[in-house]
């Protein structure tokens, strides 16, 4: 009877050595210098500068790239998915105040291909150095059979840090306060079942089509990578009285905003105070969706809030756009009548 190795069931372990070999240096590009263990190591550690921190607090968030990873798939283009992986996650956690330390990613494939899962490492160092935070470590696991061959998941988590009285978590929120709209990088990572059926089942439209309108290939307009807002809240943090941030991910501003909103208090959107990005508006027309549907499927050139007081919103904005971040005042907070919704768009 003939011999069978692992690697005749589909698994590489020297593929996994060249692969860990490959990406050793790209992760400790984004080492933070509280960091006290290499790669390769069988658990990462950190250690928290507690000097700095009167009572600090753990901060932490999970989450993946959805669909998208399909249209990677499909382009064969894989540098710029990681990037939404960390965005995905450190945008979560800066909600409350967080300042990013470390993340973590998990990496499933069918068949593991280590230059091209370099590309994905290859994005995830570069979403961490934009989040500042150290990519401490992950796993890869390579699952013949449970994976196609040239597909994988992908999974991310991030902790951070915050002092216990900083936390932002929307309990001074007043009524008159106002909403900052920071722009979004386009679809960022929600909504794309629903794009891709549009575009590729009902319309066949191709990879490299060309819309004159985004000025663009349709593979590049869907693959550009979320937007990372730490920056952003890192420049307001000392000059702005933060009263609560939300990032705009699946649900929408009509679900992601209410969560920050306390009982008795109403959040009015007015969408005429930024331009929609055109892809939306393509997407709304090729699939006939309807506009309530559009709400609460895409973030609609919107990618994170931030509430402050009345009197910071032109100072926010200002900062804001000498960080390179282009926002809006997109509404204010006044108080519920009865059983009014937590937000109303006008």
């Amino acid at each position: 009877m003939k011999q069978i190795t692992y690697k005749d069931s589909g698994v590489n372990i020297d593929e996994a050595d060249k692969f860990v070999k490959l990406i050793s240096p790209i992760a400790k590009s984004t080492f933070r210098k509280e960091v006290m263990t290499d790669i390769g190591f069988f658990s990462g550690l950190f250690k928290l500068d507690t000097k700095k921190y009167k009572e600090p607090v753990l901060i932490s968030g999970t989450d993946g790239v959805g669909t998208k990873l399909k249209l990677a798939f499909m382009a064969d283009k894989h540098d710029s998915i990681g990037i939404d992986l960390v965005a995905m996650c450190v945008n979560d956690i800066l909600t409350s105040g967080a300042e990013p330390l470390f993340f973590l990613d998990y990496l499933a494939v069918g068949k593991l291909q280590a230059d091209k899962a370099k590309d994905i490492i290859k994005g995830i160092a570069v979403g961490c150095k934009e989040a500042g935070c150290a990519l401490l470590g992950g796993e890869t696991a390579e699952m013949p059979g449970f994976y196609k061959e040239n597909e994988y998941e992908l999974a991310g988590f991030a902790v951070g840090v915050a002092e216990k009285d900083k936390i932002i978590d929307g309990s001074k929120i007043e009524q008159g306060d106002v909403i900052i709209g920071l722009s979004s990088n386009g679809l960022h990572s929600n909504g794309f079942s629903l794009v891709r059926k549009i575009f590729f089942e009902i319309h066949n439209y191709n990879l490299d089509s060309y819309i004159d309108e985004l000025n663009c290939l349709l593979i590049e307009e869907l693959l550009k990578p979320t937007k990372i807002y730490v920056k952003a809240f890192n420049a307001l943090q000392d000059y702005v009285e933060i009263k609560a941030m939300a990032h705009i991910t699946g649900g929408g501003l009509v679900d992601n905003i209410p969560r920050v909103i306390k009982n008795g208090l109403t959040a009015i959107i007015y969408e005429t105070t930024w331009q929609r990005p055109y892809i939306f508006n393509l997407i709304q027309k090729l699939g006939n969706v309807p506009e309530d549907e559009m709400r609460r499927t895409f973030n609609l050139g919107i990618g994170y809030i931030i509430v402050v007081k009345e009197r910071d919103c032109d100072k926010t904005i200002n900062i804001l756009k000498n960080t390179a971040y282009q926002s809006f005042k997109i509404g204010h907070i006044e108080k519920a009548k009865n059983t009014e919704s937590k937000i109303k768009i006008l």
